[in-house]
């Protein structure tokens, strides 16, 4: 069965940095775009940032460009996010996507929550 097992989620004030990371197994991590998405109380579920299996394609949503990083060691088969200048309005719960052609996986999530 596939896992995605994210962390790094915590309490920070605005302003601060976190890094998450996504842990995967008994996938092949190697043909998989990966991404981070997050899902604020009352709100729909949105995408962050997604990075493409060979690296080339990188996205971000317009709210969290110039501010996170999305990055993956194929080695560790892990992909990470880097967040920076936090704001209140990042607060979510953070889940990691692994996606080819014929699947698709969900993460359980992690807490981010920035403080004002």
């Amino acid at each position: 069965q596939v896992q995605l097992v994210e962390s790094g989620g915590g309490l920070v004030q605005a302003g601060g940095s976190l890094r998450l990371s996504c842990a995967a197994a008994r996938v092949t991590f190697s043909i998989m775009t990966m991404g981070w998405y997050r899902q604020a109380p009352g709100k729909q579920r949105e995408v962050v940032a997604t990075i493409s299996s060979d690296d080339r394609i990188i996205n971000y949503a317009d709210s969290v460009k110039g501010r996170f990083t999305i990055s993956r060691d194929s080695a560790k088969n892990t992909v990470y996010l880097q967040m920076n200048s936090l704001k209140p309005e990042d607060t979510a719960v953070y889940y990691c996507n692994a996606r080819s052609a014929i699947s698709f996986y969900w993460g359980r999530g992690t807490q981010v929550t920035v403080s004002s």
